[in-house]
């Protein structure tokens, strides 16, 4: 991964468990890197391995949505870890534990999408039929466009690594991409990725749909807003396929997975766990409540014309505790729940926006009609708002209610340019997480001036 070589990555990832134990990976079934991919029976076990990479404590099952929504403003600090209480206080270091254990869950995906895109192509066995091996190579497209976007979104332009890594000496001296190369590979990997995936219904795998999903998500980035609608409107059109579940926690609730709510959600099982209960739920239900909804986010949940049915995101201890907790993710066995990377009311947000700034306002098919989808979804009365700006407020306002334990609004706002003013952060030097100090370390590429500003 990269060019820091894999022992390193591990020693570091040791010695930020050992003394801090939310940085604890859990054990992973993937195939090392030095294993050949020779036959249909490694190749799975390498897609396999890339699932269980992408759903890493340090990724998907913790660490990178709670970089996010520990920047947002909506959530507390209420356990006994200092790095979480930096982040909700953006004075987040470039050693903090969350900021290191996300970079490099995420560079492992890399390393791991690298392997199977580089080593699938050659292997000749006659199980491994050309649809399957189209398959993982497509999927090993889309995890890398994924892991790159969020790389972009949350550390800015960085290095593009696109080959394995077999000794210390591969990938040496790269530098860091620009914002605008970086999303650039991003696309590319989506288009090539939708070329190779199956078109039917997989929600814990890479479909045309999911494909799509996240085109929609990466052209609002880029405000191409034609495009965005687009894409947004391909999935959402697969209504037999992808809805909105009504009331909103039945994508989650009673144990519920894979339900027409989820473009992409990944699983987990007892023996591959992910730590998002652990750090939500108080301590009488086996958790360590380390963050929770803070007062002004519970008073959103609560309030039925602004949170509607959505309060079951929530939940409060027995007295004389009265303490407010997150319960998307509370499953027994703990750290069963899905993590949720892509839902179907995003889809509606996005083209809601992208209607929105094409002028498409009011009426059937528009703006006003998707808003409302999701807000009826959760027992809300119809958007008041008729012009851009009131549009553009009422979906920051919606997105900060539908998505509160999910890696969106801290992102959302940095990507619209409303961080500072919301947030009344002193400088936008911190829409930027730090690049990690280890890694200014070990690579000159990363060091002085090509760190990000102001860490």
């Amino acid at each position: 991964m990269k060019k820091i070589t894999y022992i390193f990555s591990l020693l570091v990832l040791f010695v930020f468990g050992s003394c801090k134990k939310f940085l604890e990976v859990q054990p992973q079934q993937q195939v090392d890197q030095q294993q050949a991919i020779i036959n249909a029976g490694t190749a799975a076990t390498a897609v396999n391995g890339l699932f269980n990479l992408l759903g890493a404590n340090g990724y998907y099952g913790s660490n990178f949505p709670a970089l996010s929504y520990l920047s947002a403003g909506d959530i507390q600090w209420s356990g006994s870890q200092g790095d979480p209480n930096e982040i909700t206080k953006h004075l987040t270091s470039a050693t903090n534990g969350y900021v290191q254990s996300a970079w490099t869950a995420i560079y492992r995906t890399i390393a791991q999408a690298n392997y199977i895109i580089d080593k699938v192509p050659g292997v000749a066995d006659p199980l491994l039929t050309t649809a399957v091996k189209n398959q993982y190579l497509g999927e090993a497209y889309f995890v890398r466009a994924l892991a790159y976007f969020d790389l972009a979104r949350g550390w800015g332009g960085v290095q593009l690594i696109l080959k394995p890594t077999y000794a210390s000496t591969d990938n040496a001296g790269i530098p860091r991409s620009s914002l605008n190369d970086t999303y650039a590979q991003v696309l590319k990997d989506l288009n090539t990725a939708e070329t190779l995936v199956p078109t039917g219904v997989n929600r814990n795998r890479i479909t045309l749909r999911t494909v799509q999903a996240l085109k929609a998500r990466f052209y609002l980035y880029q405000k191409n807003w034609a495009l965005a609608e687009q894409f947004a409107t391909a999935v959402i059109g697969d209504n037999a396929n992808y809805s909105l579940v009504t009331p909103y926690s039945a994508f989650f609730a009673n144990n519920a997975v894979t339900t027409n709510e989820s473009v992409l959600e990944l699983a987990y099982t007892t023996s591959n766990t992910n730590g998002h209960s652990n750090w939500w739920l108080p301590p009488a239900l086996g958790g360590r409540r380390e963050w929770s909804p803070n007062d002004a986010l519970v008073a959103l949940l609560n309030n039925p014309a602004v949170g509607g049915n959505r309060n079951a995101l929530i939940a409060q201890t027995a007295p004389p505790g009265n303490l407010w907790y997150g319960k998307l993710y509370y499953r027994n066995p703990l750290g069963t729940d899905p993590a949720y990377v892509i839902r179907i009311s995003e889809l509606y947000l996005i083209r809601s926006e992208a209607r929105a700034y094409q002028g498409n306002l009011v009426g059937a098919n528009s703006a006003q009609s998707d808003l409302n989808a999701v807000r009826t979804r959760a027992g809300v009365g119809a958007t008041t708002a008729t012009t851009l700006p009131e549009f553009l407020t009422a979906l920051e306002n919606e997105r900060q209610v539908e998505f509160p334990f999910e890696a969106d609004r801290w992102f959302n706002l940095v990507r619209t340019d409303r961080a500072q003013t919301v947030l009344a952060l002193p400088d936008k030097h911190l829409y930027l997480f730090p690049i990690p100090y280890n890694e200014t370390l070990v690579d000159p590429q990363l060091a002085g001036n090509n760190r990000n500003p102001g860490y």
